[in-house]
C-alpha cells in the first residue's frame, strides 16, 4: 500500500515527530471523518510501498528523511510553492526558503523525489492572471533541473471556502471571484508553455477540464514515480479519492482541520483557529494524528 501523509494537513510541517514515532512503532491509528470508525494502518516495510509527502514547508522534515530513506521506503515529495501574499497564505514559509528546500530535495535523493506544486490558483486582487504569469515564471526558471513536473489545480469554491475567502477579503480589503473557464484555461496555456521552456512537465489534478496543448493529467500519487525512486517495481490500482482524480490507490494517514498554514482558499480546513487548537492538542506520542476529547 502507498501511503499518502497527508493531503489533509501538513506533515511534514507540523507532525514529523509523530510520523516518525508511528514509523518506528509500525502503525498508527485512524478515524473515519464520516463514520467516526477508528482503523490501524500498518505502517511496517513488508505493508508500505513507499510514501507520497505533502507539503508548504519541508524544512523541518528534510533531516528525518535520511531515516525515512534508510528504512528503506522510497518516498515522493509533493511541495506546494504558490509565493502568494500573507494575506492569502498567512503562515506559510517564503517561497525562496522553499526552492532551497526543493534544491536539496533533488540533491540528497534524486530528481524524481520532488514534485512542484503550484496549487491552488485563486484569483483575487491580489493574484490576478498577470500575478501569476509573473510568478509562476521566476519559479519555473529557479526550479529548472530541479523537478520535472509542476501540478497545478485551480480553486475549487466549497462553502467554507467561500466563508474564508470572504472572511479574509473583508479582513486584508481584497476582492475575489472564480472566473470563468476561458480564463482558467488561456492561464493553463500560458503556464504549460512557461513549465515547457524550462523543461518541466506541467499536470492538471483532477480538472481534465482545462487540460490544454502541453499539459497532462496529474497522478499526485504515482506507483510509477515512487519505482523510478526505488529502483523497484511498485504497482497499484489506479483508484483516485475524488472525480477525476488519476492517483493510484493509497490510505491518507492526515486528519481534516489541523494544518495551521492559514491558508484562506484550503478544502482542508474549516478555520485556522479550529486548526490551531488542535495543534496545540496534539500528542506526537500519540497513536493519532488527532484525537478527539
Amino acid at each position: 500500500m502507498i501511503i499518502s501523509a497527508s493531503y489533509k494537513t501538513d506533515i511534514p510541517a507540523f507532525y514529523g515527530d509523530w510520523f516518525m514515532n508511528r514509523l518506528r512503532a509500525g502503525y498508527c491509528k485512524m478515524v473515519n471523518p464520516y463514520n467516526r470508525r477508528v482503523s490501524r494502518v500498518d505502517l511496517t516495510p513488508s505493508a508500505v510501498d513507499g510514501f507520497v509527502f505533502w507539503t508548504k514547508n519541508a524544512g523541518p522534515f528534510l533531516d528525518r528523511l535520511d531515516e525515512v530513506a534508510d528504512r528503506g521506503h522510497p518516498f515522493v515529495v509533493q511541495y506546494a510553492i504558490n509565493g502568494y501574499p500573507r494575506a492569502l497564505e498567512t503562515s506559510v514559509v517564503d517561497a525562496r526558503r522553499s526552492i532551497e528546500h526543493m534544491k536539496r530535495l533533488r540533491e540528497r535523493f534524486g530528481a524524481r523525489v520532488p514534485v512542484w506544486r503550484y496549487d491552488t490558483i485563486v484569483f483575487t486582487s491580489l493574484t490576478p492572471p498577470a500575478f501569476h504569469r509573473r510568478n509562476f515564471a521566476w519559479m519555473a526558471q529557479e526550479l529548472a533541473g530541479i523537478t520535472d513536473e509542476v501540478v497545478i489545480s485551480f480553486a475549487q469554491i466549497y462553502a467554507k471556502t467561500r466563508r474564508n475567502l470572504d472572511m479574509a477579503a473583508t479582513a486584508a480589503g481584497f476582492t475575489w471571484e472564480d472566473p470563468p473557464p476561458a480564463v482558467k484555461l488561456e492561464l493553463a496555456a500560458e503556464l504549460a508553455e512557461i513549465a515547457q521552456e524550462q523543461g518541466i512537465q506541467l499536470s492538471l489534478c483532477a480538472q481534465p477540464e482545462f487540460l490544454v496543448p502541453g499539459a497532462v493529467e496529474a497522478r499526485c500519487v504515482d506507483a510509477r514515480r515512487l519505482a523510478d525512486v526505488a529502483g523497484r517495481p511498485i504497482t497499484a490500482p489506479q483508484k483516485g479519492n475524488r472525480p477525476d482524480c488519476a492517483c493510484h490507490l493509497s490510505r491518507d494517514i492526515g486528519e481534516y482541520d489541523t494544518c495551521p498554514h492559514g491558508c484562506v482558499y484550503c478544502y482542508a480546513v474549516r478555520n485556522r483557529a479550529l486548526a490551531l487548537r488542535r495543534y496545540r492538542r496534539h500528542d506526537p506520542e500519540g497513536e493519532f494524528l488527532f484525537a478527539e476529547g
